[in-house]
């Protein structure tokens, strides 16, 4: 009689709580960026990941922590991307300004409109908010103050033109969910026309500065 050799079981890898953790963040920053904050839930997350819901709770007892980690996550993906750390300070204001006029922050506009919303309803995605907004201010002011010491910025107070300048942003990021096209260019360019204000430069100098990086 010949023996029946049974085929090996299927070897289950499981993966670190840190590296499953990171994984479930991703996925649901990835949720709040495209489709919004509102649409996280755990059973959406844990489809992404081909999992049981019941292993996103393991990590995330609560939604809501889900929501304001997601938010911070894609908030810090963001600022790493917009806020470069080579080039002039000129140049690096120019490279967080083009990615506002050729829409590339659009989708992470949208998801900061959607979480200044929420964060009526939500302490903690308030004080998240706050935090990522500081951290933000802290970036751009770093980058002005180099500005000032290289003699590139005519100013004195780093400090009130971060301000100028995200308040700028925050102004031009309030119509994102609409489908009209910005055509004017005064409404295209004014984050850059303030920025040169902001900074003490002379009118036209941040357009040319974008225009020369493409």
């Amino acid at each position: 009689m010949v023996g029946v050799t049974s085929s090996p079981a299927a070897t289950r890898v499981r993966k670190r709580p840190e590296e499953r953790r990171e994984e479930i963040l991703s996925h649901a920053a990835a949720i709040a960026v495209d489709e919004g904050l509102e649409r996280i839930t755990l059973r959406a997350v844990a489809e992404r990941l081909g999992v049981r819901p019941g292993l996103i709770t393991h990590y995330f007892p609560a939604a809501e922590d889900l929501v304001v980690e997601a938010f911070a996550r894609a908030a810090v993906i963001e600022r790493e991307e917009f806020f470069p750390t080579s080039g002039t300070p000129l140049e690096r204001i120019a490279h967080f300004i083009r990615h506002i006029e050729v829409g590339a922050s659009t989708p992470l506009a949208r998801l900061w409109l959607n979480a200044r919303h929420l964060s009526r309803f939500s302490p903690s995605l308030d004080e998240s908010l706050q935090e990522q907004d500081e951290l933000d201010r802290g970036r751009l002011i770093a980058i002005i103050e180099d500005g000032i010491t290289a003699g590139e910025f005519p100013i004195s107070d780093a400090e009130a033109a971060a301000i100028r300048i995200l308040v700028a942003v925050d102004g031009t990021g309030s119509s994102v969910n609409s489908a009209a096209e910005v055509v004017h260019p005064a409404q295209r360019h004014a984050v850059a026309d303030i920025s040169d204000w902001a900074l003490g430069l002379r009118a036209g100098t941040l357009r040319a500065a974008i225009a020369a990086q493409g």
